[in-house]
């Protein structure tokens, strides 16, 4: 149970970083010094890192299930 919990927060924590870049390509959160501001090629880089942590955390919770029976 301790490593689905670990790869349920991984995937989480994956999630919100795919969603911060994301924003962060859009010019909507960041400081406008950074190399991801108002870059189109990390609004697409975030939304493929948070569908992989989409996926983490997926696996984590079918492990968390399938462990639990």
């Amino acid at each position: 149970m301790k490593g689905a919990k670990a790869v349920i927060i991984a995937g989480v924590v994956i999630m919100i970083m795919g969603v911060i870049f994301h924003f962060q390509g859009q010019s909507m959160i960041g400081p406008q010094s950074s190399f991801m501001y108002s870059n189109p090629e990390w609004v697409t880089y975030g939304i493929q890192i948070a569908v992989l942590g989409g996926i983490v955390l997926a696996v984590g919770i079918s492990f968390g299930l399938i462990k639990r029976d």
